[in-house]
């Protein structure tokens, strides 16, 4: 009969035109390590321009303010961003890594060169006479997967810990720039 071969025709049609779809022959599984497709590399510090502000300031103490930080990968591949960011601020002979966003869901994000994902940092400002505050001075920035971190001014004032030294600040996860 005829419509079997053509149904098997089609058949073969559609399956060849599924495997031709992903291009790269990447079929989105490990590679072995081998090359393939560079997007399941993990961003790094050392490849990424990272901008800090401008802010939404705190003025005073007990007010919140926001603090974006954008990421621009200047690799010369495509990396992943995939959880938070780990940011911690430092004070002299002192440090505090800030928590996550509660309620924040991370989603792996591919950056190609010249393309950027955001995040912010959230805080409330702290009284300026140093009982349970951190007098941050400096802000660092890191990758998830990496060690190394890239340092910044904090130029919004102290931020107020708890007694277990967890400041009242948070990262949320990132985003893709202009979501």
């Amino acid at each position: 009969m005829r419509t079997a071969p053509l149904t098997v025709a089609a058949l073969t049609a559609a399956a060849l035109l599924l495997t031709a779809c992903s291009g790269d022959g990447d079929d989105g599984g490990d590679d072995g390590g081998n090359g393939g497709s560079a997007a399941g590399t993990a961003c790094s510090v050392d490849g990424m321009t990272i901008e800090v502000g401008p802010a939404n300031a705190a003025p005073a103490a007990g007010d919140t303010g926001n603090v974006p930080v954008t990421l621009t990968n200047n690799g010369d591949a495509d990396c992943t961003l995939e959880g938070f960011p780990g940011v911690e601020l430092h004070a002299e002979g002192d440090s505090a890594v800030l928590p996550e966003e509660e309620g924040a869901q991370p989603q792996q994000l591919t950056l190609a060169k010249d393309t950027a994902a955001t995040f912010t940092i959230t805080y409330v400002r702290g009284a300026a006479d140093g009982t349970g505050v951190l007098d941050a001075a400096k802000l660092g920035i890191g990758l998830p997967g990496g060690s190394e971190e890239q340092s910044f001014p904090w130029s919004y004032g102290a931020v107020p810990v708890n007694g277990e030294g967890v400041p009242e600040a948070t990262v949320s996860a990132f985003q893709q720039a202009g979501d």
